[in-house]
């Protein structure tokens, strides 16, 4: 009966939300207000058999890109513009890869996602590869051609390794722990004003570069950050010479699936999954922080995945409950024998285990803690 009554009032909120979105949409169409268009391509991942590509087809609300004497009132404005985002449902968009065309119609919130097997297996001279996009058709007016180009990431074959992090309190300081210094760094801080934790682009490049030199072990960044995000992350990375890589996120619309539940740990293992089961052979570092799920996740994943993980590093944030459920779980894990999740409150801890490991070179534990220093330094 209680799961009957669940189901009726989540179908019929989801209705309700259908139901305003197409007035409002119609709206909005019937009085011009939505023009220009965009194609927001969201970095991804593939193979040299399949390659998966997201995006969205929005309205062109002049989002700019941050710079560092941007303003309170600039930022706040922005992050308005990000989430008052209007989207456009039934939009045909054209993919070309290899000279051969493809379509895909985005949804009732404006992404499209699509598989794409190339013609001939792709040349793996560059981890990097480019997929042009172009807008067909829309349920309004395309008053001028719209395009952009989507980056797809498919590991060489020779990568030793690939690194699957957080981002929110992994690399980013966001005080996800706590509700208002999260809403004040969200909606007050760009790319150039929000702090990566000390040391981390270093360390993430010395992953990035392992043992064999051609710095081209993978990153993918799983986190559950909406999507409305993605262009500040994504310049939050290039800004702070962290590597690039997938950002995979979260869409914070209702759904029937996450109705009346927590999403954050379901979303962040199915992501986890998803990478491992695309790359077989591939084993992975995972990289997280205590302040939300990351340990139980990865716990999970360990479980799911013997042998695939090498080791974990959990970021501490200093809240005694939650640093005790990570050791817990990390005390379990070593009884097993099964991985290493190491509890950290410094990068450069992490940077001296995974050289210790092998993971990376002896000498890079210097570079990090040369550059915590004066991460440090810049803070003062």
């Amino acid at each position: 009966m209680k799961e009957n009554f669940k189901d009726k009032a989540a179908n019929s909120i989801l209705q309700a939300e259908a139901n305003l979105d197409n007035l409002t949409f119609r709206l909005k169409q019937k009085l011009g207000l939505k023009q220009p268009l965009q194609i927001v391509p969201y970095r991804s991942y593939g193979t040299e058999n399949r390659l998966y590509v997201k995006g969205r087809v929005l309205v062109n609300k002049g989002i700019t890109r941050s710079e560092e004497n941007d303003t309170l009132w600039e930022n706040l404005l922005n992050m308005y513009r990000r989430f008052e985002s209007d989207e456009i449902p039934n939009a045909r968009v054209q993919l070309c890869l290899q000279n051969v065309p493809h379509e895909i119609t985005t949804d009732e919130e404006g992404y499209f996602v699509l598989n794409l097997e190339p013609a001939v297996p792709l040349q793996l001279d560059d981890i990097w590869h480019e997929i042009e996009l172009k807008l067909v058709d829309a349920p309004i007016a395309i008053t001028e051609e719209v395009t952009a180009t989507a980056y797809v990431l498919v590991p060489p074959p020779d990568a030793e390794y690939g690194i699957i992090s957080d981002i929110d309190d992994t690399v980013v300081r966001t005080g996800a722990t706590s509700l208002l210094e999260t809403g004040r760094n969200v909606l007050l801080n760009n790319a150039h004003t929000r702090i990566p934790f000390h040391g981390v682009s270093e360390f993430y490049k010395a992953l990035q570069l392992g043992r064999n030199g051609k710095r081209n072990n993978p990153f993918f960044y799983v986190s559950s950050s909406p999507w409305n995000n993605y262009d500040l992350l994504y310049h939050f990375l290039e800004l702070n010479g962290i590597p690039q890589g997938p950002l995979l996120l979260r869409d914070f619309g209702l759904d029937k699936s996450k109705f009346l539940q927590s999403d954050h740990m379901s979303h962040k293992y199915k992501e986890i999954e998803n990478i491992l089961i695309t790359y077989p052979k591939l084993n992975f570092i995972l990289i997280g922080d205590s302040g939300q799920q990351d340990a139980s996740i990865y716990h999970e994943v360990v479980k799911k995945h013997p042998g695939r993980i090498m080791a974990i590093y959990i970021r501490d944030v200093n809240i005694p409950k939650r640093t005790q459920a990570v050791t817990t779980i990390a005390d379990e894990l070593k009884k097993s024998g099964e991985v290493e999740m190491v509890l950290v409150k410094q990068t450069t801890a992490a940077a001296k285990h995974a050289a210790d490991k092998g993971f990376i070179f002896t000498e890079q534990v210097q570079h990090v803690e040369n550059k915590a220093a004066l991460d440090e330094e810049g803070d003062k």
